[in-house]
Parts: C-alpha cells; sequence; structure tokens
C-alpha cells in the first residue's frame, strides 16, 4: 500500500485518517497531523505502532472536538512558516471555536501537543 497512488501524484500514505471516541472519521495530510508531537510519533515510520502501520490513530475525544483539533493544525501547518512580517488571521480561527467546548478544547490539545 505504501507505493499505491489514489490516481494524482499523492501517494495513499500522505494522509491518515483520526478516529473520534464517538466513531466519525477524519482523513487529513500526514503533513497537517505530525504538526501534533503525539501524532508524530503515533505515526513515526520508525515505530511499530499499530496505529503508524494502519495511518489511523484513534483521538479519545469527541468528534466536534476532534473537528476543531483538525482545523487547527490546518491553521498551524499553513502559517508554520510566516515570516515575521506576515499577518496571521488568529482571530479568523478563535471565532469559530464555541464557548462551550472550549476548555475541552484546550485539553484535548494539550495532550495532543497542538
Amino acid at each position: 500500500m505504501a507505493n499505491e497512488t489514489n490516481g494524482d501524484t499523492e501517494k495513499v500514505d500522505d494522509w491518515v485518517k483520526l478516529v473520534s471516541s464517538d466513531g466519525y472519521s477524519f482523513l487529513v495530510k500526514r503533513s497537517v497531523a505530525t504538526t501534533s508531537g503525539t501524532l508524530k510519533t503515533m505515526l513515526s515510520t520508525d515505530s511499530t505502532f499499530r496505529e503508524a502501520l494502519a495511518n489511523t490513530c484513534p483521538i479519545s475525544e469527541r468528534a466536534v472536538l476532534v473537528e476543531k483539533i483538525c482545523e487547527y493544525m490546518s491553521f498551524k501547518a499553513q502559517y508554520e512558516g510566516a515570516g515575521p512580517k506576515e499577518e496571521i488571521p488568529l482571530n479568523e480561527f478563535t471565532e469559530r471555536i464555541p464557548p462551550e467546548i472550549a476548555l475541552e478544547l484546550l485539553l484535548a490539545a494539550d495532550y495532543l501537543e497542538v
């Protein structure tokens, strides 16, 4: 499977699946998922972790939280190499966080090292 392609120039291994505790799946690019220290370790090709072999990481959080974590990892990956003079629209992301999940999201992000 490592060499299979999906019809484009991207390899199937370029994507990983994150599965929430309530059974929802999220496909994200490996480069986005590895902005999380925890996921980076789980998906390391040098390891024999089940997650690395299956390109699938179970996350013990509800889907609403995993979705926001995926959004943040994408946001982080997009602006990670931004120069000091480039304006990062932080309010664009923070305004989309419902206050009722903010604390749970903070705890999940801490665990995932995002």
